[in-house]
C-alpha cells in the first residue's frame, strides 16, 4: 500500500511538470541540439568599477537540521488531517511530511510559471514579408559589402545587414513551414542531423496543431569563421513568440548555428540551435 501510494504522488509530480512539454511547440522544441559553440568574447571590455571597501564577513548562518523543516510540514499535514489519514492506513507521520513537501513543490511549480506568463511582453504580431504564407524558405545568402570596416568576429566586407535580414525571414517562413508541417522545405535548409531531430520532434507531437505567431524578433550576428572546410556563422534570435494559440506570448533567446562549404557548392544550412539561456 505505502509503495502505491508513493508511486502515485510520483506520477502526479511528473505530469505537473511535463505538462508544458506536452504542448506544440516552436521550430527546435525550444532544445539545445547539433552544433553547439561558445559565444564569442564581447568587442570591448568595459573597465570594472573601483571596488569598495571589504566588510567584515558575517558569521554563516547555521544550515537547519531535519528535524527543523520536517516539524513545520508536520504540523502542516496534521492540520489538513493528512497525518491521521496515513496513521489510518498504517503509514508513518513522516511519510505524511514527504507527501506534504510533494504538494508544496507541486504548487510553488504551478505559482512559477503563473508568474512567468503574466509578466511575459505582449504585443500585437509584427508582419515580415511572406508572414502568413508557408512557402519555401529562401537561402541564407548576403553578398560581401563593397567596403566598409571590421565588425567584432565578422570579417571585413561581410555583409551583416543583409545576412541579417535575411535570417529573420527566414526565422519567420521556416516557423510557418513547421507549423504546416512542410518536412521537405525544412530539410532543405537543415543538416541531417538537425533535420533528423526536428522530424523527432514533429513526429512526437503526433500532428498536433500549431498555429506560430512571432511577436517580436531581434537577430545578432555574433560571429562569421572558417572552419574545417565551411563557414560557421551564429545568429541570435531574441523576442517573443506564441507558439499555441491564445496563449500568452513567451520570451525566447536562442542562437542557430549556420554552416557554408567554403567551395560554395550550396547555402547555408542550420547545423545546430543553442538556447542562449
Amino acid at each position: 500500500m505505502k509503495n502505491a501510494l508513493v508511486a502515485l504522488f510520483a506520477v502526479i509530480l511528473g505530469l505537473g511538470l511535463a505538462a508544458d512539454d506536452a504542448e506544440a511547440r516552436r521550430l527546435g522544441g525550444g532544445r539545445s541540439f547539433g552544433m553547439q559553440r561558445s559565444a564569442p568574447p564581447p568587442a570591448r571590455q568595459v573597465a570594472p568599477p573601483a571596488a569598495a571597501p571589504a566588510k567584515p564577513a558575517a558569521a554563516p548562518a547555521a544550515a537547519p537540521s531535519r528535524g527543523g523543516w520536517l516539524g513545520p510540514i508536520a504540523g502542516l499535514a496534521a492540520g489538513l488531517g493528512l497525518a491521521a489519514l496515513f496513521s489510518h492506513l498504517g503509514l508513518g507521520e513522516e511519510f505524511a511530511s514527504f507527501v506534504m513537501l510533494l504538494l508544496l513543490v507541486m504548487v510553488g511549480v504551478f505559482l512559477f510559471r503563473l508568474l512567468m506568463r503574466r509578466s511575459a511582453p505582449q504585443g500585437r504580431p509584427v508582419q515580415y514579408a511572406g508572414a502568413g504564407q508557408a512557402p519555401a524558405p529562401m537561402p541564407f545568402e548576403a553578398s560581401p559589402a563593397a567596403g566598409g570596416g571590421t565588425q567584432a568576429h565578422v570579417p571585413a566586407g561581410f555583409d551583416s545587414d543583409g545576412f541579417l535580414r535575411q535570417a529573420k525571414l527566414n526565422f519567420v517562413r521556416l516557423q510557418a513551414a513547421h507549423d504546416a508541417g512542410n518536412i521537405e522545405d525544412i530539410r532543405n535548409f537543415t543538416t541531417p542531423e538537425v533535420f533528423a531531430e526536428i522530424r523527432l520532434q514533429m513526429s512526437e507531437a503526433g500532428g498536433a496543431k500549431q498555429q506560430t505567431d512571432v511577436v517580436t524578433l531581434e537577430a545578432g550576428l555574433l560571429e562569421v569563421v572558417e572552419e574545417a572546410g565551411q563557414y560557421v556563422a551564429s545568429v541570435r534570435f531574441s523576442g517573443a513568440i506564441r507558439e499555441t494559440e491564445g496563449e500568452t506570448p513567451q520570451p525566447f533567446d536562442e542562437i542557430w548555428h549556420l554552416v557554408k562549404p567554403v567551395s560554395g557548392s550550396r547555402g547555408w544550412v542550420i547545423a545546430g540551435i543553442q538556447q542562449a539561456q
